[in-house]
């Protein structure tokens, strides 16, 4: 887990490439959008997910969700807990947060989109929800553990040779 300011950076930077990446290409093949959209509007769409998911992970969800998980009555000494619990806490504010970027694009794109946005809001957070959890948990999370220790926890920030 990431100790200092520079450390908790590279750790958002990675998690939040992870998830933005997976979750954008869900939800495409959910809507049936990945045989329209051509590889350059992908594209521009994981950049300016990626954009918004990493302020909101950084500034406003993150801080929360340590907040909530380190208050809760548990034994913070076991890593299993807290990785679990702030997972989770992430990935609840994350998907109602990033669910209502996704609705806002969907009717920018489609404005006669049926049922009422609330119906779409709530079905659209189940439906991610469900995917992110599991895929934090069990995918994303562990290989970005694994990867932050490997090269960023241990050698410190890889540095050129000519330093």
């Amino acid at each position: 887990m990431p100790t200092t300011k520079k450390e908790q950076l590279y750790f958002g930077l990675m998690m939040c490439s992870g998830m933005v990446v997976f979750m954008t290409f869900y939800n495409l093949y959910m809507h049936g959008l990945l045989e329209t959209l051509s590889w350059r509007n992908i594209l521009v769409q994981l950049i300016l997910t990626f954009s918004i998911a990493f302020i909101l992970e950084s500034f406003i969800v993150g801080p929360i969700a340590k907040k909530i998980a380190f208050s809760l009555p548990y034994d913070k000494s076991k890593k299993l807990f807290v990785i679990v619990s702030v997972a989770f806490f992430m990935v609840c504010g994350m998907v109602l947060c990033m669910s209502l970027y996704g609705l806002g694009t969907a009717y920018l794109s489609n404005p006669l989109m049926s049922g009422s946005w609330l119906e779409n809001y709530y079905s659209l957070v189940f439906q991610n929800f469900i995917f992110a959890f599991p895929l934090q948990l069990l995918i994303v999370g562990p290989i970005v553990r694994f990867l932050f220790q490997k090269f960023v926890k241990d050698k410190g920030v890889v540095k050129p040779d000519y330093y």
